[in-house]
């Protein structure tokens, strides 16, 4: 039977709610899945995504191959991030703090600290990423000279545009939601126009093969493939794992799993492959993967518009990262108003921000951030998928997660998931092909190049923690009935949930 829809809770009382990192009780939920679309769609219509999918041009990959990747990746890798937002709806509950149960009450801090370093990367990275945009706009308009560093402007706009993200995030939860609601159908309007005037007046070459007289061909390209997999494909979908439950927490029980899971991952899914294969269709015309080249050299008369929908993109995403920063440092017991936290990390991300200003080589550095984060989310990612799937299933016990540090319902340090946890960090590692000779695993030399990080990380790491989880998870729920012997039915798993 579906819960009848509430009347919706004041502002003063969802803040309360949230400040408190209890789970967000029903009476505090939205009854629509429209907001959970418009958030991840605004959180992908970024420059960050058409600068990716020329990234796979840069490396020598024909058009079609690229956009291959580009759509069959997404398909397996938001499909998976699905799943993800299913647990937040159906607990109420943070990523980080979900995962004090597969990781120990004190164990949960490594992953949570993981998280609260990426976020302040992402909101540096976002930020950075299109200043040299914004300085190339800004000179088609006459207001600087492109030629010259522009260093104090860059900082200047950052800075700006940094204020802006801590200010909404600020808020909380329910400004999100309505930035995300209210700005990106009008910025869907000016990425059509660029699309249109991209596909149908800029002459794209859309037998594109790659470079004249270095078109890959055998191993190299199949190299080249999974090294895009890796960064924009099933890798990209892999990244968001440990955001969505901090936001589909939001939605009510009562709405169907199915309509929540398809709002979500289109939400992602769509911008994500669009701005891609925007990217890689004009990185054909110079081989750039430099986001001021990129538009500036093809958009120069759409200056205006093309502006808004750059300086909204890092904010649009920003919003979320400030705004998990807050609630994964929460879960590591930081005793410190989440509005508080939200300007530490723009003040954290702006001299990570000001750190990137001064580093010139633009595909390395953006390539090698990338392939760092799978190492550790896609290891993340398989065990929590074990743990809510397989072995607490309809047997979550929520309560026990805001247990204080001691408590016997929660192991300090879960062997198990940190085991698992370590196991898959290394098999990532070892099947790895960055830019870097350290982000070279030995086994992804041997076999050329490719690049299978992503799912060496994940299986390794669901399967060690699906052997020794199970033991555990036995001894913290007495109920959690073993498993069935083969060819027998298990026992019915009573709810707590």
């Amino acid at each position: 039977m579906s819960t009848p829809p509430t009347a919706a809770p004041g502002p003063d009382a969802v803040h309360q709610v949230e400040q408190t990192l209890q789970p967000i009780p029903e009476s505090h939920r939205t009854h629509s899945v429209s907001g959970q679309f418009w958030i991840w769609c605004g959180a992908n219509i970024a420059p960050i995504n058409w600068v990716l999918g020329a990234l796979g041009v840069n490396l020598g990959l024909g058009l079609a191959d690229t956009i291959s990747v580009l759509v069959v990746g997404n398909l397996v890798g938001m499909g998976l991030f699905g799943l993800f937002v299913l647990l937040g709806q159906k607990t109420g509950v943070t990523g980080m703090v979900l995962g004090r149960a597969p990781f120990g009450r004190r164990g949960g801090y490594i992953p949570a600290g993981i998280q609260g370093l990426l976020a302040i990367g992402w909101c540096a990275v976002n930020t950075w990423i299109i200043l040299d945009l914004v300085m190339a706009l800004l000179g088609k308009l006459g207001l600087v000279d492109p030629n010259a560093a522009n260093d104090g402007w860059r900082i200047l706009v950052a800075a700006g545009i940094m204020a802006i993200q801590v200010a909404i995030s600020w808020i909380g939860y329910r400004a999100i939601s309505a930035f995300e609601r209210w700005t990106v159908p009008p910025t869907i309007l000016v990425l059509l126009v660029m699309s249109v005037a991209a596909w149908f007046f800029l002459h794209i070459d859309w037998s594109y093969a790659g470079p004249p007289g270095k078109v890959l061909t055998g191993a190299e390209r199949w190299a080249a493939m999974t090294s895009v997999m890796t960064a924009i494909g099933i890798g990209w979908g892999i990244t968001w794992f440990t955001y969505a439950a901090d936001y589909s927490r939001f939605v009510s029980k009562a709405m169907p799993r199915r309509r929540l899971y398809l709002a979500s991952t289109l939400g992602q899914f769509l911008p994500v492959v669009w701005l891609g294969v925007l990217g890689a269709t004009l990185a054909t015309k110079n081989g750039a993967v430099d986001p001021g080249r990129l538009i500036v050299d093809n958009f120069g008369a759409l200056a205006i518009p093309v502006l808004l929908l750059v300086v909204h993109g890092p904010i649009a995403t920003n919003i979320l990262n400030i705004y998990t920063f807050s609630v994964a440092s929460q879960a590591l017991d930081i005793r410190l108003n989440r509005r508080l936290l939200s300007a530490l990390v723009g003040a954290l991300s702006m001299v990570a921000v000001v750190f990137l200003i001064y580093q010139r080589n633009f595909a390395d550095v953006l390539d090698t951030w990338l392939v760092g984060l799978v190492a550790w989310v896609a290891a993340w990612g398989g065990i929590m998928l074990v743990h809510y799937y397989r072995i607490e299933r309809d047997q979550v016990s929520v309560e026990r997660l805001f247990d204080p540090v001691g408590t016997s319902r929660l192991p300090d340090f879960n062997w198990a998931g940190l085991t698992a946890f370590g196991s898959g960090i290394t098999a990532t590692w070892l099947f790895m092909h960055g830019v870097i000779p350290f982000f070279q695993g030995p086994i992804a030399t041997a076999m050329g190049g490719f690049d299978l990080s992503w799912l060496a990380g994940g299986i390794t790491s669901a399967t060690v923690y699906a052997v020794l989880g199970p033991r555990v998870a036995r001894r913290a729920l007495p109920d959690l009935p073993s498993p069935a012997p083969d060819g027998a039915a298990a026992p019915a798993r009573p709810s707590a949930v």
